[in-house]
């Protein structure tokens, strides 16, 4: 069982057309189980074609602050270079704005 300050939230974006991604799932989607006392990503997942594509996806992400989304992208940006890219990029920006709405309330919401 998982320790309490974790939770599992989700990422999506479009990838392209002529991606097998989606053919298959019609949307790429990223997967977190994120320790919200420390904003580390526990683990990560994505839905790809290749199990090889997913292992190198949890490479760059796991261990790593959800926090500090730039040097995620950023890593993704240098190190990955398959067809869904941008795909992948976007899904990690939505899910670290899902994840910055959950710890710090909505935006534009005042107390």
């Amino acid at each position: 069982m998982r320790a309490r300050s974790t939770i599992y939230l989700t990422g999506e974006a479009k990838s392209p057309s002529n991606n097998p991604i989606t053919a298959q799932y019609g949307l790429f989607f990223v997967g977190l189980i994120v320790d919200t006392e420390t904003h580390v990503i526990i683990r990560a997942d994505c839905t790809v074609t290749l199990a090889l594509t997913a292992e190198f996806v949890r490479e760059l992400l796991e261990g790593r602050s959800l926090l500090d989304e730039d040097a995620l992208v950023e890593t993704i940006i240098d190190r990955y270079h398959g067809s869904s890219q941008r795909a992948l990029t976007a899904s990690v920006r939505s899910a670290a704005a899902k994840y910055r709405e959950l710890i710090d309330g909505p935006a534009g919401t005042t107390e």
